[in-house]
């Protein structure tokens, strides 16, 4: 049965640098992507995945350039790359010394309302942990279409790791995201 893997970067990148002992680890997207959706006997049809592109001053830094172009470089590395992976941009934002990723949340969002009719699949795998999307979810499982969870726990309380029970109940089903996952 195919399915569509709809992946939040942000997370997936907390995840990498957690079981890299604070360094991203080194892993192919499609590899990985294929991993989670063997947990569950499913073929991966389609890899959306949201990101947004580093922060540029209104006249960057070296640094910024830097960053910016080592970015652009794995954005091109990833329109190759089979399955599919439609790659969708938000913006990053400095608030008070700080960035943000802004646009992502609404993206995915839009892209869960129309991907799963548009590519008739009956399951999506949605890689995670912002309640936020638990009406879309509930909305989505209306429509007779099963909802995966693809999550990191330490199993520690009130961890950076924690995932909100709201979001655990909305859910058809879980995928607990392995080290062995990022394996290359």
């Amino acid at each position: 049965m195919e399915t569509i893997l709809f992946i939040d970067s942000g997370y997936l990148s907390f995840i990498s640098k957690y079981f890299g002992k604070n360094k991203p680890l080194k892993y192919k997207i499609e590899e990985f992507s294929e991993r989670i959706c063997r947990e569950r006997k499913l073929q991966c049809k389609k890899i959306y995945f949201y990101i947004a592109s580093p922060f540029q001053s209104q006249i960057p830094t070296e640094q910024e350039r830097k960053r910016k172009a080592s970015y652009d470089k794995f954005i091109e590395k990833l329109k190759n790359i089979k399955p599919q992976i439609v790659i969708r941009e938000g913006r990053c934002q400095k608030i008070n010394n700080t960035f943000q990723q802004k646009g992502v949340d609404t993206l995915m969002t839009m892209d869960l309302l129309k991907v799963p009719k548009k590519e008739n699949v009956n399951t999506l795998i949605i890689l995670t942990s912002d309640t936020d999307f638990v009406p879309i979810i509930k909305d989505i499982k209306s429509e007779g279409i099963k909802v995966i969870l693809a999550y990191f726990t330490d199993k520690k309380r009130k961890s950076a790791f924690s995932l909100s029970n709201h979001l655990w109940k909305a859910v058809d089903d879980r995928i607990l995201i392995k080290r062995e996952f990022f394996n290359t």
